[in-house]
């Protein structure tokens, strides 16, 4: 059985078991979530959300809080001797999925 869910303005598919990097979320490592945006629950009958599956929730718990990769932003006018480089870092969750009801 597997999921979509939307949280953080996006969307992810996911299997109970799996491990996902979203966007972060408030809670301490070990703390339980859930995720009641459903937007579609597949198997072997697939039930699609107009545009949320009623009734359905996604647990999860919270394995990481960190930072993701470093993303270089560089700026450069021509003709200018204009540079700049900047540096960032998004704040992330991991989380791995505990079960999925309908």
């Amino acid at each position: 059985m597997y999921a979509v869910i939307k949280t953080g303005g996006k969307q992810y598919k996911v299997a109970e078991g799996d491990l996902l990097k979203i966007e972060k979320l408030d809670g301490a490592v070990g703390d339980n979530v859930e995720f009641g945006e459903v937007l579609l629950i597949g198997g072997d009958d697939v039930k699609v959300g107009t545009p949320l599956v009623d009734k359905a929730k996604v647990k999860g718990q919270i394995v990481e809080q960190g930072k993701d990769k470093k993303i270089r932003v560089f700026h450069m006018k021509r003709r200018k001797t204009h540079r700049k480089m900047n540096g960032h870092r998004q704040p992330i969750t991991r989380v791995k999925i505990t079960g999925i009801e309908a």
